[in-house]
C-alpha cells in the first residue's frame, strides 16, 4: 500500500510503512501492551489491538455479572508488601473488570485453599465486552484472592496468589 487516493482521485501523499506497522504489532504481542504510538516528524503511526489476550482455555459466552454484591471477599495481602511485589501472584494481562464466577449467583471459579492445576480458569476479565478467562500459570494452592467480584482491574495488577 504505497499511497492513498483522495475523493477526487488525487494522491494524498501519505505513504504507509507496512514494515513499521508489522514491527509495532509484533511489539504489542511481545510486551502485552494494548496500543503503541510513534511519531516521526509530521507522521504518526498508532497500532492498537481491541480484542483480549489469547489464552489457552477457550473463551466461553457469559453474561457479565452485575457491579453490585461481590460473591466472595478477597483475602488481604501482607501489609508490608507492595501490591506489585507479591510473590507468586498471578497478574492481570489487561485492563477490565474482574469476575470471580461465570455468571451472577453461581459459585466462584476458585476459593482460598483450593488446589488448582496449570491452565485452570481462576476468574474472568471483561474487556471491551469480551470475557477473557484468566488461567493459572502454575499448579498449586490458592493462598489469597486479591480482587473482589466486579472490581475494575489494571494491567499488571496482582489478582490471585498461588503457592
Amino acid at each position: 500500500m504505497a499511497e492513498t487516493k483522495g475523493a477526487a482521485g488525487r494522491s494524498s501523499g501519505m505513504n504507509v510503512d507496512t514494515k513499521l506497522v508489522r514491527e509495532l504489532a509484533e511489539l504489542l504481542a511481545e510486551t502485552g501492551l494494548t496500543e503503541i504510538e510513534v511519531e516521526d516528524g509530521d507522521r504518526k503511526v498508532r497500532v492498537a489491538r481491541g480484542g483480549g489476550v489469547m489464552m489457552a482455555a477457550a473463551p466461553q459466552a457469559m453474561a457479565p455479572a452485575p457491579a453490585a454484591a461481590p460473591t466472595a471477599a478477597p483475602a488481604t495481602a501482607p501489609a508490608a508488601e507492595a501490591p506489585a511485589a507479591i510473590e507468586g501472584a498471578l497478574k492481570s494481562p489487561m485492563v477490565g473488570t474482574a469476575y470471580l464466577s461465570a455468571e451472577p449467583g453461581s459459585a466462584p471459579f476458585v476459593k482460598v485453599g483450593d488446589t488448582v492445576s496449570q491452565g485452570q480458569t481462576l476468574l474472568i476479565i471483561e474487556a471491551m465486552k469480551v470475557m477473557n478467562p484468566i488461567a493459572a500459570d502454575k499448579a498449586g494452592t490458592i493462598k489469597s484472592i486479591l480482587v473482589e467480584n466486579a472490581q475494575p482491574v489494571e494491567f499488571d495488577q496482582p489478582l490471585v496468589v498461588i503457592g
